[in-house]
């Protein structure tokens, strides 16, 4: 059965330093889903799950697992796995001897760890190298044995530390789809840090953002990319169009665009950032004017620069498209791609 990861007012100063690597983290994790954690480098990624893993002590607040309170629990009775960017596995043993490390540190027979090591191998798709030494694996069967060595411990809760960071893209791509299916498989609750935010959308059920050691935003995947609480989570979140203009305070945002209508924002009147996903923007005749300034290539698709008078409007064109620098064209901006922060 599936528990619950929660973190409450969890801080974390480093001796010598006067600011907090970690300042004050709420962030509750429902049971079988999956949080990521978003963050530039040095935002307090690392630091968080280390703290949650009991491998570094709080210097306040509170980890709860399952609604108990396990801040005085040693690291290896907390019930928690952690993988790391580097799979970290023990030289001197074969694949299945590292898989089954925690049964002979439970003081199980060889024979039983690794019967039991056995199937978390057969979990990763690896199950005809448990043989092989660890030294003659690829990269990324290495980090395949260190996922299957932390889901052989049964932890009921999973943390991933940018486990495939160094992986190239076509075997990143093998991992997510294996921890999606290990996800369906496994009864698990997991939380991944990582800094790319697509990674996060394949994998995870809700992001959460830290910048600064804070926590800036909170929400499920969709949210994060269309409604951000801050102009830095859109910058994290890949957001391309930020017009400078004025809020209303009640719906409506002016700039050179014009009037746009944009719902859902509790801000005053005053100066605003009008934000616009480049995914959402399409190329309508009856749209707000502008011309093809130019063109950049991100694989099938490319991203079109749109002048509107001084301003740039970025929009991702469908692969195929036609359309070349110099053309006139109008841009139809639904509700779903606006939204404005300060």
């Amino acid at each position: 059965m599936s528990v619950e990861l929660s973190v409450h007012g969890l801080t974390k100063v480093h001796a010598g330093q006067s600011v907090a690597a970690l300042d004050s983290l709420d962030l509750t994790v429902s049971p079988g889903s999956c949080t990521a954690i978003l963050g530039p480098s040095g935002s307090g990624k690392s630091t968080a799950l280390r703290l949650i893993a009991g491998l570094d002590s709080p210097t306040a607040g509170t980890v709860r697992i399952d609604g108990l309170e396990v801040n005085g629990v040693a690291a290896e009775n907390r019930g928690v796995g952690m993988v790391f960017q580097r799979p970290m596995l023990f030289p001197h043993m074969s694949v299945l001897d590292n898989i089954g490390f925690a049964y002979r540190a439970a003081g199980e027979s060889r024979k039983h760890s690794r019967e039991h090591a056995r199937e978390y191998l057969d979990l990763v798709h690896l199950g005809d190298i448990g043989d092989r030494a660890v030294s003659g694996v690829s990269g990324g069967q290495a980090q395949r044995v260190a996922l299957a060595r932390s889901l052989a411990g049964s932890p009921r809760v999973l943390l991933l530390d940018e486990p495939f960071s160094a992986l190239d893209p076509v075997l990143r791509t093998e991992m997510h789809d294996l921890v999606r299916e290990l996800r369906s498989t496994l009864d698990q609750t997991l939380l991944l840090v990582t800094h790319d935010q697509q990674e996060a959308a394949v994998l995870a059920d809700s992001l959460a953002v830290l910048i600064d050691g804070r926590l800036e935003h909170h929400s499920d995947i969709a949210t994060a990319y269309t409604r951000p609480s801050t102009l830095a989570v859109s910058r994290l979140m890949g957001g391309m169009n930020e017009i400078e203009g004025q809020w209303d305070g009640v719906g409506m945002h002016r700039s050179q665009l014009g009037e746009l209508e944009v719902n859902g924002v509790d801000l005053p009147a005053g100066p605003a950032v009008l934000l616009l996903r480049h995914e959402l923007i399409t190329l309508d005749d009856n749209g707000i004017r502008g011309v093809v300034s130019g063109l950049r290539p991100t694989g099938f698709r490319s991203i079109a620069d749109v002048t509107v008078g001084s301003l740039t409007v970025k929009v991702e064109l469908a692969a195929g498209s036609s359309v070349r620098v110099g053309d006139a064209v109008g841009l139809r901006i639904p509700g779903g791609a606006r939204f404005v922060v300060r």
